[in-house]
C-alpha cells in the first residue's frame, strides 16, 4: 500500500525510494538522482553500475509529529544530494528509503521492521518521537544495523537503553540541564515544571529537576500534559503559587499551544518564561506571534548568523535550507534543529562509512567501530560545530545556544561550549 504522505504537496519536492519524474530530475540536477528506486540514464552516468547504499528512514510524516518529521526530510534529502553530488560513498550512490511511523510506537516498529526485512536497508538513520525510538531500538539491535538517531532526545537511549548499533550525533536532555541550569539560578529559584507527559518530556522533566536543586533552586511543582492536547487549560488553570518561574518542555503543536494558552492566563505575566527549544522552532514563531517575547529556552541549533553560528557554512545551509523548506511550509521558514540533525547525522555517516570501507551489513562490526569515538568539525557538512560522539555510550556533545525570543526571532545569550555540557556514561552495551 502506497503511504499517503508520498501524494501530499510537500513530498512532490522530495526524492525518496520509487519516485522518478523528469520534473524534479531537472530542478534538483545529478545530485538528487541517488534517491531513487530505478536507476535512469543521468545516475548510471555518474556511478556506472555501482550498487546503491539503502539508508532507511523512519520518520513521522502524519499525526502529532508530523511538522517537525517533514522538516526532518528535508535534512537527509540536503545531505544526500550533497553526497551523491560529490561522488557518493566508497563511489556508490545514496537511496534514501522512507516510512511514515504516523506518530504511534506500534506503526513505527512495524516499518522498521519492513525497512530491515522487505527493503533489506544498510543502515539507520531517523527517528523523531522518543517513545518510538524506544519501541524501535531492538529491531535494530536484532538485526545488526546501526541505528543512528537523528531527533529523538529521550535520555534512556543513550543510558539505560542504550545497545552498542544505536548512535545519536546530537545532545540529550542532561548536557542541555548542565548547560542551562546556571542561567535558570539566576533566572529564579523556585520552579514549576509543565512538560509533555510520555517519555522525552518525563526524561527532560528529571533531568531539569536534579540540575535546578544541584544550582540551589526548588522544583515546586509538575504538571503533565498528555501528547497532543488542543486544550491545555485544564492542566495549566492549576497552576499557581508562589515561584518565581514556569519551565516548559513540549514541541510541535503542543508548543504553539503552551505558549498561548498561559500567555492567555496571565501566567505570562506572572512568572518568568524559560523551557525546551523544541518550543520556539522557526516553525512556531508565527503562531506565538507576540506572546513568545521574553521566553528564554536552550537548543542545539538555531537559525541565526551570531556568536558560533555566524559562518559563511551557516549560512550557506540557511540559504539552501530555506529553498527546500517551502515545499513543506509556503511561508519558507528557516531551518529547525531537526534539519540540521538529520542533514548532520547523514554526512556523519558517510565518514565512517567511509573509514570502515562498509559495503554492506556484514561490515557493520567495522561501521560502529568507525563511529565510535567520532571527531566531526565545523565545516559544510556540519554548520552547527564541533561535536565528539563519544565511544562509551555513543552519546554526541556540542555546543549548546541558550536565547531569548523577541520580536520574531532569536537573540543569542550564551553559546556553551561542549565541555562544558559533560555528564559522565551511564551505559552498558547490552549487545
Amino acid at each position: 500500500m502506497t503511504e499517503k504522505w508520498k501524494d501530499e504537496a510537500w513530498a512532490q519536492d522530495i526524492w525518496y525510494s520509487g519516485k522518478v519524474t523528469r520534473r524534479k530530475l531537472v530542478g534538483y540536477g545529478a545530485g538528487a538522482i541517488g534517491a531513487m528506486m530505478l536507476v535512469p540514464a543521468p545516475w548510471r552516468a555518474a556511478f556506472g553500475a555501482a550498487k546503491p547504499y539503502k539508508i532507511g528512514s523512519e520518520q513521522p510524516l502524519s499525526g502529532p509529529g508530523a511538522i517537525g518529521g517533514k522538516t526532518a526530510v528535508v535534512g537527509l534529502q540536503m545531505s544526500a544530494d550533497r553526497i551523491n553530488a560529490n561522488g557518493g560513498i566508497n563511489g556508490r550512490p545514496v537511496q534514501l528509503v522512507l516510512v511514515d511511523d504516523e506518530s504511534k510506537p506500534d506503526v513505527g516498529r512495524r516499518k522498521s521492521q519492513k525497512l530491515v526485512e522487505e527493503d533489506d536497508i544498510d543502515v539507520h538513520v531517523g527517528g523523531f518521537l522518543s517513545n518510538i525510538c524506544l519501541a524501535c531500538m531492538p529491531v535494530w539491535q536484532e538485526a545488526k544495523i546501526v541505528n543512528m538517531i537523528t531527533v529523538c532526545l529521550d535520555t534512556t537511549l543513550t543510558t539505560t537503553h542504550c545497545n552498542r548499533y544505536t548512535f545519536r550525533l546530537h545532545d540529550y536532555a542532561p548536557a542541555q540541564a548542565v548547560a542551562f541550569g546556571p542561567l535558570l539560578a539566576k533566572m529564579g529559584k523556585k520552579w514549576h515544571i509543565a512538560y509533555a507527559d510520555y517519555a522525552w518530556g518525563q526524561a527532560t522533566r528529571d533531568a531539569y529537576a536534579e540540575e535546578i536543586k544541584k544550582n540551589g533552586g526548588e522544583v515546586v511543582g509538575m504538571t503533565g500534559i498528555p501528547l497532543g492536547t488542543p486544550d491545555m487549560t485544564p492542566f495549566l488553570s492549576k497552576i499557581s503559587g508562589n515561584f518565581d518561574g514556569l519551565f516548559s518542555i513540549f514541541f510541535g503543536k503542543d508548543g504553539v499551544t503552551i505558549i498561548n494558552q498561559a500567555y492567555d492566563l496571565g501566567l505570562s505575566k506572572k512568572y518568568k518564561m524559560a523551557g525546551d527549544g523544541s518550543i520556539t522552532e522557526p516553525t512556531n514563531l508565527p503562531a506565538q506571534g507576540s506572546k513568545v517575547d521574553g521566553f528564554v529556552a536552550i537548543n542545539r541549533y538555531i537559525p541565526i548568523f551570531q556568536g558560533p553560528l555566524d559562518t559563511p557554512y551557516n549560512k550557506k545551509f540557511v540559504e539552501d535550507a530555506k529553498k527546500r523548506l517551502i515545499a513543506v511550509d509556503p511561508s519558507g521558514p528557516a531551518p529547525d534543529k531537526y534539519v540540521q540533525s538529520n542533514y548532520e547525522a547523514l554526512n556523519a555517516m558517510k565518514i565512517a562509512m567511509e573509514k570502515a570501507k562498509f559495503e554492506g551489513r556484514k561490515d557493520t562490526d567495522k561501521l560502529i567501530g568507525a563511529l565510535e569515538g567520532l571527531e566531526v568539525k565545523l565545516g559544510y557538512d556540519f554548520p552547527q560545530g564541533d561535536k565528539t560522539l563519544r565511544k562509551a555510550d555513543h552519546q554526541a556533545f556540542l555546543t549548546e545556544m541558550i536565547f531569548e525570543v523577541r520580536n520574531g526571532g532569536y537573540k543569542l545569550l550564551e553559546a556553551v561550549p561542549k565541555d562544558k555540557t559533560l555528564v559522565p556514561p551511564a551505559c552498558k552495551f547490552t549487545a
